[in-house]
């Protein structure tokens, strides 16, 4: 696990980084290598995604120009590779028709790689005053880096049309939730009052986390768990899909150009709703969070519900925030890093757990299940905090933010929370994500939020017409 802020002597530090970076590599080739043959791992499943042995040699490729290159100062292994896995140089699309390394020679590279940065750990000072290697950051950066990569790979596994994928079997499945007065509905109220948003001291916090600052929000309500699949059906059968009273204007020009009217990879087949998860055809699991929803079908479910999205500051409150001690936390349930019997991470079950479930990871106020599960989206366009600054490269976060000159500045809402793929390395309250609002390969769901006195009341949203917001 991740340090917190209260560090680890070096030795011990390094210790930890060591097994952070044989557990992720594990986990890699156990979505590549160890599950697919050489013409799975070449082809392009969709251009949305990259090839699976791309990812395999810019995660390899990361690794050397920052643990190697920028810790050590060694020479470049492979300099003639760098532009090949330069994620901006090459849009996803493109990739298979670039000269790759192959299956074998990506698989030899990055293990060349990992042998030197391990060797090199034993030399290395993790010096206060420098801010790549004080608390091991880059270290973490490179780790959380591979691991987001690892489940980027879990969603293009998701997109592929093949027989069932041979995936690490996944732990057995988790016993029913208990029946608790709010386990599929109910809201929570959060009060009014300021909280420390991101975090300063955080070490392996990346920037768009930092610096941490105050917000002061008026009271709100939140859902006390995601949306559920039943309950998004209820959505549909309502005529959701085709009411534009409930869109914003480029979600209905994106719903009538697609003709999309459910999640990603449902259908209906004989009366009744299926799914195909990972190859696999079952049925729409009516008890779990529902997923492969994009933002603009969540922002439509929220307003026909008569609530809205929450902003990632209510979000974030609503997940940190301990009113007893005024404190925010790192996780929901404290500091003590994430377990099986808090969240639903790490690619543990491949599917999200029943609604409700995970009463020891709920927030002081008793929402529950914010980490793990599903991404939430929120209603914020990704910006940076006050006092940002971009480190140690720009591309990481702040050409992304809306306002941002170049081609990266797409309108990217962001999501909270982290999913069932996430590893608790990057499983954080803090932690931000950010997709277009259009996309539904990844493993996004929602919840909802009210303003008090601001919204319509709990359940009068169907029938009803919701003022709809500026385009943008």
């Amino acid at each position: 696990m991740p340090p917190t802020t209260r560090q680890p002597d070096e030795d011990t530090l390094k210790e930890l980084i060591a097994a952070e970076l044989l557990a992720v590599r594990d986990r890699s080739f156990g979505l590549t290598v160890r599950s697919l043959d050489d013409a799975e791992l070449t082809a392009q499943v969709s251009p949305l995604m990259s090839p699976f042995v791309w990812d395999l040699a810019h995660v390899g490729n990361y690794e050397e120009l920052w643990l190697l290159r920028a810790v050590t100062g060694v020479e470049p292994m492979r300099p003639e590779i760098d532009s090949l896995y330069d994620a901006f140089e090459h849009p996803r699309a493109e990739r298979p028709t670039l000269p790759l390394l192959a299956p074998r020679e990506a698989r030899d590279y990055i293990a060349t790689v990992r042998d030197k940065v391990l060797d090199s750990l034993a030399t290395v000072r993790f010096r206060p005053d420098d801010p790549l290697t004080a608390g091991g950051f880059v270290y973490g950066m490179v780790v959380q880096h591979e691991h987001q990569h690892d489940e980027t790979m879990l969603a293009t596994h998701q997109l592929r049309k093949a027989a069932p994928v041979l995936l690490d079997p996944p732990e057995a499945a988790e016993p029913e939730c208990e029946s608790w007065p709010g386990a599929g509905g109910g809201e929570v109220l959060i009060k009014a009052g300021p909280f420390e948003m991101g975090t300063s001291d955080d070490p392996w916090a990346l920037d768009n986390e930092r610096p941490g600052h105050i917000v002061d929000l008026p009271a709100y309500f939140i859902d006390a768990t995601p949306v559920s699949c039943a309950d998004h059906l209820a959505f549909m059968a309502a005529g959701g899909y085709d009411d534009e009273r409930w869109w914003h204007p480029d979600g209905w020009d994106w719903r009538r150009r697609t003709g999309r009217r459910a999640p990603g990879f449902w259908f209906r087949e004989g009366g009744q709703w299926l799914r195909r998860r990972f190859g696999r055809i079952e049925p729409v699991p009516l008890d779990e969070p529902v997923q492969h929803v994009c933002w603009y079908e969540a922002d439509a479910y929220a307003r026909w519900a008569g609530k809205r999205l929450p902003t990632e500051a209510e979000w974030e409150k609503a997940a940190r925030w301990d009113p007893a001690t005024g404190r925010s936390r790192r996780h929901p349930w404290g500091d003590e890093p994430p377990d099986a019997s808090r969240a639903n991470l790490a690619q543990r079950l491949l599917r999200p757990s029943p609604v409700g479930s995970h009463p020891e990871g709920a927030s002081p106020q008793g929402v529950r299940q914010l980490l793990g599960d599903v991404w939430e989206w929120t209603s914020s366009d990704f910006r940076g905090y006050p006092g940002f600054r971009s480190f140690p490269y720009r591309e990481y976060s702040e050409v992304f933010f809306t306002g941002a000159t170049g081609p990266h500045d797409g309108g990217y809402k962001v999501l909270r929370g982290g999913s069932w793929a996430t590893h608790p390395s990057v499983g954080r309250s803090t932690f931000r994500n950010w997709d277009h609002p259009i996309r539904r390969q990844i493993f996004a769901g929602f919840r909802c939020a009210r303003s008090v006195g601001g919204d319509l009341p709990p359940g009068a949203g169907a029938g009803h017409r919701i003022t709809r917001p500026e385009a943008g």
